[in-house]
């Protein structure tokens, strides 16, 4: 590698932490590494719009995103909420029950963490907090911790991302993370139950069984959303694209027509939300492409691969780096920006170790959605704290029994890629 990768590369340390944000500091370095080659500028530029107008799966990110931002906008997510409560709110520590399998059904709609924690977790940290049932810190903690399944279990944001840049399947990668999100989703009902004993957190008023039909029709038609999703997708009917626009099309009929819990001026400012996070995304991932231009110019992912080969690393003992590693990443990076710099340049030596490549995609995302959640930098604290405004160290101190259990969670899926990948066999993949 070349004096003037390195020079790129403190530069895009240093605007970074100085405020830049990590898509800009990737662009302005990029440039300046091909000002330094004494190569043409206007290569940057070629790659971000090959990439980002060649790439027809990306078309799927805003599409989620629309559809996310309408179910938090609209009522969606209260009849989502009511079905958690009357299906496991009556256990002690209902409440964060709540928390976890709302994130779980939730999940199949949004794909992104951050959806979750400021749509359905604003609704649920106010139902904990209410006349001092839980700890606000509590309650923001449990919300951070439910919110990482969102992007794990299918449709996800960051797997679409995986797919850009390792050229995986949408659809398998999606089937992986069914699994590896329900074993999450337990381990942390799980810890909150002990939690819930341990502080003596209260037991909620059950909803009487016979209301439950009632509640359960009502939310029938968000609960169609991923039904339709799945099976347009894994019946054939629909690309992953395809069934990205088919979500955002239901979740905008729902809400204007149907419920008509959302008015033609909330919609408009739904589309102006969700531009506005489309192109913080879109600027991420052009960002990303310039500079694996550079990185691919440079051998990078050569370099690594001869590196590790010297260190006669196993399968095994790679993947006990590479979680170390993102895990460490994860808390002072933006997880779609590892996914866009960091996979590139360890996927081939992963898959000459004969590591799968979807059982790879799921372990970085996983890795990545905990990073969300991990002091002291996880965006996911910031989030929460900003929402309870109870003080992030007290945050911190409840959320680090979910952190512990969920590292459990991702030895599991690191060590059991049968687990992983038996969803996606059952539908015919091949790896």
């Amino acid at each position: 590698m070349s004096w003037e990768f390195g020079v790129t590369v403190a530069a895009i340390v240093l605007t970074a932490l100085i405020g830049l944000p990590i898509g800009h500091a990737m662009l302005a370095s990029s440039i300046f590494y091909l000002l330094l080659q004494g190569q043409d500028l206007s290569i940057a530029f070629e790659q971000m719009l090959t990439g980002l107008y060649g790439s027809y799966v990306l078309l799927a990110i805003p599409l989620f995103i629309f559809a996310a931002d309408l179910m938090n906008v609209g009522s969606l997510s209260d009849r989502l909420l009511d079905f958690c409560r009357a299906l496991v709110g009556r256990f002690r520590g209902g409440l964060g029950h709540v928390n976890v399998v709302s994130s779980l059904i939730f999940s199949g709609m949004s794909g992104s963490a951050i959806a979750d924690a400021v749509g359905m977790g604003r609704i649920i940290i106010n139902l904990m907090t209410k006349d001092g049932k839980y700890p606000g810190a509590y309650a923001g903690a449990i919300t951070a911790a439910s919110a990482i399944i969102g992007p794990i279990i299918p449709p996800s944001i960051p797997m679409v991302l995986f797919a850009l840049v390792s050229d995986t399947s949408i659809g398998f990668l999606f089937l992986a993370g069914v699994m590896p999100g329900l074993i999450l989703g337990v381990l942390l009902m799980v810890t909150n139950a002990w939690q819930a004993r341990v502080h003596n957190y209260p037991v909620d008023e059950p909803v009487p069984l016979r209301e439950l039909p009632r509640i359960t029709l009502r939310a029938v038609p968000a609960l169609l959303m991923p039904v339709i999703l799945l099976v347009g997708i894994y019946g054939g009917i629909t690309t992953p694209t395809e069934a990205a626009a088919l979500a955002a099309l239901y979740a905008f009929l729902m809400s204007t027509v149907w419920y008509r819990s959302v008015s033609l001026k909330d919609a408009y400012a739904t589309v102006r939300s969700s531009a506005r996070s489309t192109a913080s995304v879109g600027f991420l991932i052009a960002g990303a492409l310039a500079f694996n231009y550079v990185v691919t110019i440079e051998q990078v992912p050569n370099v690594i691969r001869g590196a590790l080969a010297g260190m006669e690393l196993s399968a095994v003992g790679f993947l006990l780096m590479i979680n170390a590693l993102l895990l460490l990443l994860g808390c002072l990076l933006e997880a779609n920006a590892i996914l866009l710099v960091i996979v590139p340049i360890l996927l081939p030596t992963a898959v000459a170790l004969g590591i799968d490549p979807v059982h790879f995609g799921v372990i970085v995302v996983v890795n990545t959605m905990i990073g969300l959640a991990t002091p002291p930098y996880g965006l996911l604290l910031f989030v929460v704290t900003s929402i309870t405004r109870a003080p992030i160290r007290d945050t911190i101190r409840h959320l680090l029994p979910f952190l512990a259990l969920m590292i459990v969670g991702l030895a599991i899926i690191t060590f059991l890629p049968d687990l992983v990948l038996w969803l996606p066999r059952l539908y015919g993949y091949k790896g």
